[in-house]
This record gives structure tokens, sequence and C-alpha cells, in this order.
């Protein structure tokens, strides 16, 4: 049990003591949403080639619009521009850093989520008949 609580000691001394090289923008999705959090996943590559996800421990972000709450950006509901555009600079070395434009989402969700209760309905009615069928 030493041995072991020894080498994951010494791995995650080594994985803190490696530098970032670059980072990369992972999204989630293609728009931003009005009137919600949009989560910014930033990812940093390290010098032994493995992907780590960034916070704000180590990354600091800006944009043109909205105001970030730790890796999530919120837009106003009543925001009216097309699009917003976001710096993301790496803490330690502000040298390595990136910049995009993501656009907002113009429709709103027209799509209606089922309730819990339809769900079990449609699911108790698909049983049965898939018992008649039978």
């Amino acid at each position: 049990m030493k041995t072991i609580l020894f080498f994951l000691l010494l791995f995650s001394i080594e994985v803190k003591g490696q530098k970032i090289d670059s980072i990369y923008v992972d999204l989630y999705t293609d728009s931003l949403k009005k009137g919600t959090y949009n989560y910014i996943n930033i990812d940093g590559k390290l010098s032994s080639g493995q992907f780590v996800p960034l916070d704000t421990a180590d990354i600091s972000f800006s944009s043109s619009m909205g105001k970030f709450y730790g890796n999530s950006l919120w837009i106003d509901p009543d925001f009216k521009h097309e699009n917003v555009f976001i710096k993301v600079f790496l803490k330690s070395n502000p040298l390595i850093h990136k910049e995009f434009i993501m656009f907002v989402k113009k429709k709103p969700d027209a799509e209606k989520l089922k309730t819990l209760d339809e769900l079990l309905n449609e699911s108790r009615t698909n049983s049965r008949r898939s018992r008649k069928k039978s």
C-alpha cells in the first residue's frame, strides 16, 4: 500500500512540474445562449503531450460583452449583438493565449422537453403495445 501511495505522490509531483506548452478551446456548443451561463472549456497541453482541463487558477478570461464567473460566461437575456469576442490568457505565461469569436444563438429553443409524467405514460403505453403484439 505504501508503494502505491509513493508512486501516486511521485506522479502528481511530476504532472504539476510540467509546463503548459499551449492552450486549446474545446467548446461544447457552437453558439452562446442568452440568459444563461455558457461554459467555456479550455484545455492545456503539457510538455509530455498530455491534455489537462484548465480553470481560473491557471487562466484568465476577458470578453467584449457578458461577464465571466469562473469558466462560465453569462449573457444577458436582452443581449442585442450577434457575437462575443473572447480572450483567454495563461496566467503563468500571458504570451500563451487564444482569441476567438462566439456567435449568440438567435432563435429561441422551440423544443419543449417532456415532463417525467409524460415520459412514464409514454413508456407504459409502449410496453402495453409490445405485449399485445406478442
